[in-house]
């Protein structure tokens, strides 16, 4: 993805937020050399990799698969490991108008896939075989709103605003926005997207950057690379 258009997309996307009286964070604001210049002040922020997060998938296609997502806070996995302390994470997430997250699972983490404002959010959903690995014939049974249904093979979710989903590790889902846009909410255990995502097909979790010009605001992939 070019830069510049990662640029235009946390401004869209902000301005989509702010339309439902949301607001993002102090710290979603700061430029990259603030960032650079607070490390330590900053310290959580940067380890949990909280921040803004723009992937196309590394398939150069983010209108048709791609994702906005914004880690608001993020706990750790020592936490989560010992039972006790910060085990939860909190996102923000917009998914465009027939925009594919593509079909994945996670080795840990559970999630509350929550739409919060806008249009429709249709989530596809499979089971997992034995051994956890994608089975096209296999349904099960999720939370919807704490109540328990059960799914098809390939049954596809429909979540008004103010509806949710509960995914548990092996819930294999891909979900996209129908009939425009949606602000979705996600509240999980905590989030580790470099080792906690496997997705059907080969696809990569964040995009390739293609610098043309200088960021607005540093990506949670940025962080290892800029700061």
């Amino acid at each position: 993805m070019k830069r510049s258009r990662i640029n235009q997309i946390m401004a869209s996307a902000d301005e989509f937020i702010r339309s439902f009286g949301i607001s993002l964070p102090p710290f979603a604001w700061f430029t990259p050399a603030e960032m650079r210049a607070g490390k330590d002040r900053l310290s959580r922020v940067i380890e949990g990799r909280m921040g803004w997060d723009i992937t196309d998938y590394g398939l150069e296609d983010f209108d048709r698969m791609g994702l906005f997502l914004f880690t608001l806070r993020n706990g750790r996995l020592a936490d989560l490991q010992n039972g006790r302390g910060m085990c939860y994470a909190e996102k923000l997430l917009i998914s465009r108008h027939d925009q594919l997250s593509p079909m994945h699972r996670h080795r840990v983490k559970a999630e509350d896939i929550i739409n919060r404002a806008g249009a429709t959010l249709a989530v596809q959903l499979f089971g997992s075989d034995a051994r956890g690995d994608f089975d096209p014939d296999a349904g099960g049974t999720v939370l919807c709103d704490g109540i328990a249904r059960t799914f098809a093979p390939g049954e596809v979710l429909t979540l008004a605003p103010g509806e949710s989903v509960t995914l548990m590790p092996g819930d294999w889902h891909a979900f996209w926005g129908e009939g425009g846009d949606v602000l979705i909410g996600e509240v999980s255990t905590v989030n580790d997207d470099l080792n906690d995502n496997i997705f059907r097909d080969p696809v990569g979790r964040f995009a390739e950057i293609d610098e043309d010009v200088p960021p607005l605001h540093l990506l949670v992939s940025d962080y290892d690379r800029l700061l």
